[in-house]
């Protein structure tokens, strides 16, 4: 097929018309009894001879006789542009040739099409068909040279991605304090309250005021993976509990923290909304301190012994089923094991990667004050694994992780030298790479020995 179906050219388009973009192509089509359409079909896609487009039909019913007859579709517009074998078998297995009318309307066309046919030329190499998706809304990062076009590439995009509600464009950086950014909407409602999910959680959140990003899925799950049930999670920069709330949904007790008031206003309400209220304790302060005070406040305030796993939707039926019952006979009393109040912390997390290497000087003796309580050796025989997001522009891995560690060793006051991994999460830029290094917490750091 060599018949061109590209859309209309409107160079220059900056308010978008759809009923501009209509045309009509015509193409041979041959005319064939309906009980013949499988035989004949078959052999004209044995020749590459019928019509092979996206979302058109290569048979349809025969305008003269709509019960009886077909015309089945074929790809040229002119029947002197079929092979000789091809002609000669349609000649004698149809009734003959039609031209049939294709019409094409802004429906039919990719967001790609149509930008490109909007566009100026100069800027039709790469459009700006790429969003990072947030519940409903389609989040762009539009460059300077396709501004004048916005609202255009807004709208096309809204209307080509049936699940998009709102398409938003970045107006600066994120904030270096909340990591949140104003946002222009582009396209659509100006509704920024998003419900996803992610990790088996349900999460609600207003994208206007709190820091999400879609691209981080597997990183997230790929720590809540790390953490087995009954440990004790810190985070510390726990926005509104992408960590937080699937790993408490797994059994962990955890301590959400986020500076952003709005964020962690938003954890609370998704540790409710998912059921795990009594595994999360949240607070809002400054990452710092958080980190200072965690370690003491979870001692003198454990979480209970015997805290059992948050129940699934499932469970939770099954165990109503149970009781709507009644009670059940002969049945063994189940038994619990006694176990300690939990007052350890078993890992922290800092996912703020701009800044979190910086605060890792707040481990600086933040056990000293509870070093000498009883039983403190034994609960603290190993310190707690920490896992620091960071950014780094070394682009090869074995510099990268020197860079990282290098840092890391500024900021905490010695080497790492246990159990330290760092793990490459995702390209940010062209020279800009986001890593995650995890270490156990140097003993003498956290006793306040090292000096």
């Amino acid at each position: 097929m060599s018949f061109d179906i590209s859309p209309p050219i409107h160079r220059g388009m900056t308010a978008l018309d759809r009923n501009a973009f209509r045309k009509t192509v015509d193409v041979v089509a041959a005319r064939i009894s309906a009980p013949r359409t499988g035989e004949i079909r078959k052999y004209l896609e044995k020749n590459k001879m019928l019509l092979n487009l996206p979302k058109v039909h290569s048979v349809v019913p025969d305008p003269e006789d709509p019960q009886n007859g077909r015309l089945v579709l074929l790809g040229v517009q002119d029947k002197n542009n079929l092979s000789e074998e091809v002609a000669n078998y349609l000649n004698t297995n149809s009734s003959g040739f039609v031209m049939h009318p294709l019409n094409f309307d802004y429906d039919y066309w990719t967001a790609d099409d149509i930008l490109k046919a909007t566009l100026p030329s100069d800027l039709c190499e790469t459009t700006p068909t790429s969003f990072t998706t947030t519940g409903h809304i389609g989040h762009f990062n539009i460059r300077e040279e396709f501004l004048p076009y916005k609202f255009l590439i807004g709208q096309v995009i809204l209307d080509k991605n049936r699940t998009l509600r709102t398409v938003v464009n970045k107006l600066d950086t994120i904030d270096t304090e909340f990591r949140v950014f104003r946002m222009e909407v582009i396209a659509g409602e100006e509704d920024f309250n998003v419900v996803l999910n992610e990790s088996g959680c349900s999460f609600a959140f207003d994208f206007s005021k709190v820091y999400w990003n879609s691209r981080l899925q597997n990183e997230h799950l790929r720590l809540i993976n790390l953490f087995q049930p009954g440990e004790v999670i810190a985070d510390v920069f726990a926005g509104i509990g992408p960590f937080a709330v699937p790993s408490a949904k797994k059994g962990c007790l955890v301590l959400g923290n986020d500076l952003n008031p709005d964020s962690s206003q938003s954890m609370e309400q998704n540790a409710i909304r998912n059921k795990v209220q009594n595994w999360i304790r949240i607070s809002n302060s400054d990452g710092r301190d958080f980190i200072r005070r965690a370690p003491v406040e979870i001692w003198e305030n454990p979480f209970p012994a015997n805290l059992e796993k948050p129940k699934s939707a499932k469970e939770r039926a099954k165990e109503h089923k149970l009781k709507s019952q009644g009670p059940a006979t002969n049945q063994p009393s189940p038994t619990t094991t006694a176990s300690p109040p939990r007052r350890r912390i078993d890992h922290f997390v800092m996912n703020l990667p701009a800044t979190a290497i910086e605060f890792l000087d707040g481990f600086q003796g933040v056990f000293a004050p509870i070093k000498h309580q009883a039983g403190f050796n034994e609960v603290y025989s190993t310190m707690p694994m920490v896992h620091c997001h960071c950014f780094t522009k070394e682009k090869e891995p074995v510099k990268a992780e020197e860079d990282i560690r290098e840092r890391a060793k500024l900021s905490l006051g010695t080497a790492l030298r246990e159990d330290v991994t760092c793990h490459w999460v995702r390209a940010v830029a062209p020279n800009k790479d986001m890593y995650c290094i995890s270490f156990r917490l140097p003993r003498e750091v956290a006793l306040g020995e090292n000096s």
